[in-house]
């Protein structure tokens, strides 16, 4: 019976309200914007980590290198976008 029991996505949605709460201690308290944006980056990325491997079960199949290939892709391709964004219209090059 305990096979069947979901131990681990319990235990992934525990975390998952533990990261909500620590990001929501940057609104309530009153953090200088260099603390909140860590704490919020930080936050984040541990819940996309978190969601992805937990819930979307990326790390159990055969094929995990490609998966997370994928994901390192895409978030290259997301940081030159968002470094070209702010080239062009923040900093003017």
């Amino acid at each position: 019976m305990s096979e069947l029991f979901p131990r681990k996505q319990i235990i992934g949605f525990v975390f998952s309200l533990i990261l909500t709460a620590a990001a929501l201690v940057v609104y309530f308290m009153d953090l200088s914007f260099a603390a909140g944006m860590t704490v919020l980056l930080v936050t984040a990325f541990a819940q996309a980590l978190l969601q992805l491997v937990v819930f979307m079960h990326a790390g159990e199949t055969e094929d995990k290198w490609s998966i997370y290939g994928n994901v390192y892709f895409m978030v290259g391709i997301a940081l030159v976008t968002i470094l070209g964004t702010l080239l062009l219209f923040v900093w003017d090059m």
